[in-house]
């Protein structure tokens, strides 16, 4: 199978995979290894373009460095991602020629569940490379990763919602959520545990639908999400969806959601912290499910304590970011990049 190296200064190594006898193409993506092997989950999306999966590709493996670097692992940040419509392209034999892919990397890169992947899909991949994680079966098998994504979500959250109010109290708080798969779902879970009420959106009608019956949530368009006049804005679905257009549309005090990527570029961040709308770094975030994947890859003996121990912390590295970007009177986002630069080279030197 071919699996060619594409030119890149960003990173330190781009693949394209192409498998013409299953219709398979797509990009495997290491954006640094320096803190250990590069980590990240598998996507599939209908993409328009071999260009736009690539820059998708460059983009999430990015925000994995920054990602595993900010969870405190020993993990560098990876991506891969397939070109097609996970309900009508997927196949076993696709799947199992993108593992090969994977295997000729030798454990430069760890893959794992993502949009449109499933531990079922994870399994079969694991027929063919060790390099897999997210299983649902196996001595230190992890499982499906939203839930505890979901978890560190929800505590951002509270956290950014405290940050604002003084209260980490979610009863009566008005939150909107753009996305309604695993992550998302879960989310929404906690979320009405809490009472806060719920404005939802989804391009799968049949998630709205649930939302409202068993969240007792208001639905709306799609494209209608970001005019929603709430509290807290949850992106959970695509990237890049906080941009010059929706910015000026938010009505609301704090986002804080799953998305990776949520900014569509840097100044985006900048532009949010100048509408006085307070912005919980994505890749802190939503840093619950590489968590639950690295007891996996690291084979920790004891996961469950594990995870508890790293989203505590995770959440008092939100807390210190969100702090130190009021006192310096910064955009939250540039506070945590340049924290996990300075954290990811001190961990370098020791």
């Amino acid at each position: 199978m071919p699996v060619t190296a594409v030119d890149t200064t960003s990173h330190e190594a781009i693949y394209r995979v192409e498998d013409q006898a299953q219709g398979l193409v797509g990009f495997i993506a290491l954006h640094s290894t320096q803190l250990g092997p590069a980590a990240g989950g598998l996507r599939m999306r209908p993409y328009a373009n071999e260009a736009d999966a690539l820059e998708d590709v460059k983009r999430l493996s990015e925000g994995m460095t920054y990602k595993n670097a900010a969870a405190g692992l020993a993990l560098g940040g990876g991506k891969a991602v397939i070109i097609g419509d996970p309900a009508k392209d997927k196949s076993p034999e696709l799947l199992r020629a993108f593992a090969r892919a994977i295997q000729s990397l030798e454990g430069r890169y760890y893959t794992a569940e993502d949009m449109g992947m499933s531990p079922t899909d994870m399994a079969i991949l694991a027929q063919e490379t060790p390099y897999v994680a997210g299983l649902a079966d196996g001595e230190f098998a992890s499982g499906d990763p939203s839930p505890i994504t979901a978890r560190g979500i929800f505590n951002a959250i509270r956290t950014a919602r405290a940050h604002a109010t003084g209260s980490k109290d979610l009863a009566g708080v008005i939150i909107s959520v753009q996305g309604l798969g695993h992550v998302g779902w879960y989310l929404c879970t906690l979320l009405h545990e809490a009472g806060a009420q719920l404005i939802v959106t989804d391009v799968n009608e049949t998630q709205i639908a649930r939302a409202v019956t068993e969240f007792d949530a208001k639905a709306v368009a799609p494209e209608d999400i970001y005019a929603v006049k709430a509290d807290i804005f949850a992106p959970c679905a695509i990237g890049g969806i906080l941009n010059s257009e929706t910015i000026p549309q938010l009505q609301v005090s704090i986002v804080a959601g799953g998305a990776n990527n949520q900014l569509a570029s840097r100044k985006d961040g900048a532009a949010l912290h100048a509408a006085n709308i307070l912005y919980a770094p994505d890749f802190v975030a939503n840093g619950g499910g590489i968590i639950n994947v690295a007891t996996e890859i690291e084979k920790i003996s004891d996961p469950a304590r594990y995870v508890e121990d790293k989203l505590l912390a995770l959440d008092r590295s939100m807390e210190m970011i969100l702090k130190q970007a009021k006192a310096e009177d910064q955009s939250p986002d540039a506070v945590a990049k340049s924290t996990v630069l300075a954290k990811m080279a001190r961990q370098s030197a020791a």
